[in-house]
């Protein structure tokens, strides 16, 4: 659906309201508190509590997920897309060219190194990198650049005329742990459904390129409608574009062979799964284990035997003590849990003799 850009911010605000107000009837008439929602989509109770604010833009994932637990038909998602959650929002000077050769560009060509692209990032992972970097401190300017930043990202997922966005990502962009585990966890999940869009090819440079890995900062290419490419490079306070033929040439035929040299698509999406996976290692259970539909094992009795009881998680396999129940609960990944059941099923672990 394509929605009509709002230059109002406090139009945009005002709406935000008015869709966590909505959710939070629906929420209440559930009988579901924010805690037991976050456990359940999964995210923080806080980001809970600001998108029912009106201070925080819900994902898209998040109204779709939201819909189905709280039963509403799709009321939320209804709603959500008549909202115009991209208001304009100044630039700085130094990048108001670039964002307006970006908002009209038929092809996009990145590089980035050590963060994940901004027209990739998801509304935690950019609010992170802004509370530390130069608006730390500054709440209003943090709020102003978050939603810059999520209102360039809009044409991605145009179907009407977006464009073709090529982007390849160091490894260090991947395991760069920016605002801790959960909110990697989201952004590298946010990345891999990006990747499988149709207009989106997304690769990784491993750390093993080395050398061949030839751009010393993020730089882009950026073509318009009229076939003319541009090469934009930043640095810590300022932009610049390059426009000469023959550099953009050069740039464009190393740029091509970087992708060669980078991890396919296919190859990219499973070294990010395996990097997620890691981290859930590191992150808190995000289930509410009072609530996760537990299970013993069939050949297990009511006598008190050594027993654990399973259940399936968000975003993993929990496991805990049949005798315990109020215990501690481990959290494993889908395929380590899948991995160690199909081993006890093929005998592979060695037994006691008895």
């Amino acid at each position: 659906m394509t929605r009509k850009k709002s230059t109002n911010p406090n139009l945009r605000s005002s709406a935000g309201a008015v869709f966590g107000a909505v959710l939070r009837r629906l929420r209440e008439a559930k009988g579901v508190s924010q805690g037991e929602l976050a456990a359940l989509v999964p995210c923080s109770r806080p980001h809970v509590s600001r998108i029912e604010a009106g201070t925080r833009t819900p994902p898209e994932d998040f109204v779709i997920t939201a819909d189905e637990l709280l039963e509403t038909g799709g009321q939320l998602m209804a709603l959500w897309k008549e909202i115009d959650w991209y208001a304009r929002v100044e630039h700085p000077d130094w990048f108001r060219r670039y964002a307006g050769f970006e908002e009209k560009a038929s092809t996009i060509c990145e590089f980035q190194i050590a963060r994940i692209s901004g027209l990739l990032q998801t509304e935690a992972y950019a609010r992170a990198l802004f509370e530390s970097g130069s608006a730390a401190g500054n709440p209003e300017l943090i709020e102003e650049r978050v939603t810059s930043r999520l209102a360039r990202q809009h044409r991605l997922t145009s179907p009407d005329d977006g464009p073709l966005f090529m982007v390849v990502h160091s490894e260090a962009a991947i395991r760069s742990l920016v605002g801790g585990p959960e909110v990697m966890y989201e952004q590298l999940g946010h990345l891999l459904r990006m990747g499988e869009l149709p207009d989106i090819v997304h690769q990784i440079a491993p750390f093993t390129l080395g050398a061949r890995a030839p751009f010393g900062t993020p730089m882009s290419l950026i073509t318009s409608p009229d076939g003319k490419t541009r090469i934009y490079s930043e640095s810590l306070d300022y932009g610049h574009f390059i426009e000469d033929p023959r550099e953009v040439q050069r740039t464009q035929r190393t740029y091509d062979l970087l992708q060669a040299n980078a991890l396919s698509p296919r190859e990219s999406a499973a070294l990010i799964r395996s990097v997620r996976e890691g981290l859930l290692n590191m992150a808190p259970i995000k289930a509410n284990a009072s609530k996760a539909p537990w299970r013993k094992s069939s050949y297990s009795d009511n006598n008190g035997g050594l027993c654990v009881e399973v259940a399936d998680g968000h975003p993993g396999q929990l496991v805990r003590d049949s005798k315990d129940p109020e215990g501690p609960v481990l959290t494993f990944s889908p395929n380590s849990w899948q991995s160690f059941v199909d081993a006890i099923r093929a005998n592979e672990f060695p037994t006691p003799n008895c």
